[in-house]
């Protein structure tokens, strides 16, 4: 579990209550520093496994909570402090909690999850972060780069919804089928 990818992994989740801090404090350029340090690591932890031959369910488990706490946070105070709309966040919040909450219903009828991503939903969370971190570099370098930020926000919401209502598509066509699948296998013998 101590491999260097798992440690560069960590140090993103470290990374985030600063960002926040620094957010929190007006500080955009500041936070908008150390968001490019958790992003370089986001990048190094990847290349770090598959160079080391240290690839691990754990580290991938690791790096998809690091890479969504650093999101939901950043988020959450650029749109507490009106950088971002608030209904944004409510709406990665309510995707987020529409696919964890099918992969766990799923898992409690089956008793079993194989996570496999979808393309769009790895595309959403890339374009959610593209645009956190467009925001950052825009009002903590005074960029002038507002122009971009309502056509990257329209398109990170219509491929996050997209890729949420496909999520929900399959969880539920997953469901339908095992559940067709168990009334038609023979009941079982009781045992004496």
């Amino acid at each position: 579990m101590l491999t260097l990818p798992n440690l560069l992994t960590a140090s993103r989740l470290v990374l985030a209550p600063f960002v926040a801090w620094r957010l929190a404090l007006h500080d955009v350029d500041g936070a908008f520093w150390l968001f490019v340090v958790a992003a370089v690591t986001d990048l190094l932890d990847g290349w770090a496994a598959r160079l080391l031959n240290q690839k691990s369910d754990f580290g991938a488990l690791l790096d998809a909570i690091a890479d969504k706490v650093m999101l939901v946070t950043t988020l959450s105070f650029l749109a507490l402090t009106g950088l971002l709309p608030l209904w944004l966040l409510w709406l990665v919040l309510l995707r987020d909690g529409v696919v964890l909450g099918g992969a766990l219903a799923y898992q409690r009828l089956t008793g079993g999850l194989k996570i496999t991503p979808l393309f769009s939903g790895k595309l959403t969370i890339a374009l959610e972060f593209m645009l956190v971190s467009w925001v950052l570099a825009d009002a903590g370098l005074k960029l002038g780069w507002d122009w971009g930020v309502q056509p990257l926000l329209r398109l990170t919401v219509a491929l996050g919804v997209y890729s949420g209502l496909r999520y929900v598509w399959i969880w539920s066509s997953k469901t339908a089928a095992f559940l067709r699948a168990r009334r038609h296998l023979p009941a079982a013998k009781p045992t004496p």
